[in-house]
């Protein structure tokens, strides 16, 4: 790393960390589909997209040499394809889009984790001067702030229907 040393390393710890964490949000789902053996109220598209970002930051950690980018991004298409596949078996052909005044289909955890990985990543591409790291972070610093933001203003009821980390 640079001439950061121990502070690198730690940030580097943290993005991973948080990353991971992030990612392991959608293993509530995963439960849930598999319980339910439905995709209700579970929401195909931060998968996908998570998927393809995963893909993309692994090969510019390949083309960048950086193990921290490697790693993560690896282990996240692996867990979001496997989220995506489960999907895909239990949903049906439909399109499910309601507009409601309520944040029943959101995630509170993964809000809260993409912001801690979107500002850890932002900063760990600060550290390094590495815009390419920084700059694309940045939305999801943005769009966690707007969903926290949609929380606020419409707070979930209390029955969900499934409850944040079954075991």
């Amino acid at each position: 790393m640079g001439p950061g040393g121990v502070a690198d390393t730690l940030l580097s710890g943290a993005c991973v960390l948080f990353t991971l964490g992030m990612f392991s949000t959608g293993l509530s789902d995963l439960r849930h589909m598999q319980m339910t053996r439905s995709v209700d109220s579970v929401q195909f598209l931060p998968f996908l997209t998570t998927d393809i970002n995963n893909l993309s930051w692994l090969s510019y950690g390949v083309l960048k040499g950086d193990g921290t980018l490697i790693v993560v991004n690896a282990v996240g298409a692996v867990l979001q394809t496997l989220y995506i596949l489960v999907y895909l078996h239990y949903s049906p052909q439909k399109a499910k889009v309601i507009h409601t005044k309520s944040t029943q289909c959101l995630s509170f955890s993964l809000t809260i984790a993409t912001l801690l990985t979107s500002s850890s990543w932002s900063l760990y591409g600060f550290r390094l001067k590495d815009p390419y790291i920084m700059v694309p972070n940045l939305p999801g610093i943005l769009t966690s702030f707007i969903r926290l933001w949609l929380f606020w203003k419409y707070p979930q009821k209390q029955d969900r229907n499934y409850r944040l980390l079954q075991t």
